[in-house]
């Protein structure tokens, strides 16, 4: 384990005096070589289960605290969404006293995060063979776009991913252009795969004292992550296509419209078609052979979509929602975010909460993992850029033992 706590730092938080109500990765030690999205994603995650991560910027900073609008204050608020919980010091590799501390927290790291070009941390001495010569009990995570082999000399981003996977030609009218998702979706789910590589890696860590390598690309990400169409290729040697809001394999699964806006309807078994057509005062269309199943309702769906539409025009969105909840037929209206964010304070999920105090208070969006016994936390603001430079530099520089205990 690390020897750089919380409540070491001057104005840093004083650490809970009962340790049974820390969260689970206290101790933990993360070294954040990495910017944009996908890794300063992840090690959000880390610190908000408790690890303590230094955020490594170039002097310029994180590329993301420019990408604006929108802003709070000055700041970009996507930078502030992917950024809690950290500490920040600015060093410039190329500087051969900078380039000595980055290996000197590297060094003393249980966690190291990167994603810089494959082979581009080596000539500052940071490449995984490197790093496990003065510390074999680093966990290495690596993220790139496309591997370290035939694709390494691509560049990785999100939106090259979401077209080179095919997951742009999924999205969008079945007569009209592919479209991209509205996030950077295979960045967050690299960024989750990433966090779970890791934690796999420290248990090991656990069991036998090594670190190990984990290596992350954002294809693999995307292909694992369209689950039901890849495994139409991969299984069925079917390409699926375009299909708008409709789902290839249940009906219905899609927006359908009411009296005055759409309404998500997933009826996606045979019980909760049979409540959705009770509620409708359709008693008699669950008994018709064409609809009587799922995969029927999917072969005749552009018979029993009119159907439902007619009944559906006699009512708002909301009216339904109602009504077809109170039964357990999944639907929903489609909001905008900020109906998104209401109707998770209207469900108690308490989706925003505010960290650091006084001028620097961001609120911020929950950690939606909840433990019964070790909290989540959430100790630090954003950081400013090289906030922390001065005690990390001061601590980086006080002589330790190699193994850091």
């Amino acid at each position: 384990m690390n020897d750089f706590t919380v409540g070491t730092g001057p104005g840093a938080e004083p650490p809970p005096t009962d340790t049974a109500v820390r969260p689970p990765l206290s101790g933990v030690l993360v070294a954040d070589f990495s910017r944009v999205l996908a890794g300063p994603y992840a090690t959000m995650l880390l610190a908000d289960l408790g690890a303590e991560v230094i955020k490594v910027e170039g002097p310029q900073g994180d590329e993301t605290r420019g990408w604006t609008p929108p802003v709070r204050g000055d700041v970009s608020t996507y930078y502030l969404g992917v950024n809690r919980g950290k500490r920040s010091i600015a060093l410039d590799l190329r500087d051969d006293t900078d380039a000595a501390l980055a290996r000197e927290l590297a060094r003393r790291a249980d966690v190291l995060i990167e994603n810089f070009k494959p082979g581009g941390l080596a000539r500052y001495g940071l490449d995984y063979e490197s790093v496990r010569a003065t510390n074999p009990g680093s966990v290495y995570a690596s993220i790139t776009g496309f591997g370290t082999g035939a694709g390494g000399h691509v560049p990785g981003y999100d939106l090259m991913v979401q077209a080179i996977s095919g997951l742009m030609s999924l999205t969008g009218s079945p007569d009209g252009p592919p479209y991209r998702a509205g996030i950077s979706v295979f960045d967050v789910m690299a960024g989750n795969h990433a966090v779970i590589g890791i934690l796999a890696a420290l248990r090991h860590r656990d069991a036998t004292g090594q670190g190990q390598h984990v290596e992350l690309n954002l294809l693999s990400s995307a292909l694992t992550g369209l689950v039901n169409h890849s495994s139409a290729y991969a299984a069925g040697g079917v390409v699926p296509f375009r299909m708008g809001n409709a789902h290839p394999s249940v009906f219905p699964y899609e927006p359908l419209p009411t009296a005055d806006h759409d309404l998500i309807v997933a009826a996606a078994n045979d019980g909760q078609f049979r409540r959705l057509c009770e509620v409708l005062d359709l008693p008699d269309v669950p008994a018709d052979p064409r609809f009587a199943h799922n995969a029927d309702r999917t072969e005749h769906r552009e018979e029993l979509r009119p159907i439902l539409e007619e009944r559906l025009a006699t009512r708002g969105a909301v009216e339904w929602f109602e009504a077809l909840t109170a039964v357990g037929v999944p639907c929903g209206p489609i909001n905008t975010i900020d109906g998104g964010f209401a109707m998770a304070e209207r469900f108690g999920l308490d989706p925003i909460v505010t960290v650091g105090e006084g001028e620097r208070a961001v609120p911020t969006t929950r950690n939606p993992i909840r433990f019964s016994a070790t909290p989540v936390g959430y100790l630090h603001p954003p950081p400013e850029l090289d906030e922390h430079g001065t005690e990390l530099r001061a601590w980086l520089t006080t002589p330790q033992e190699a193994d850091g205990d």
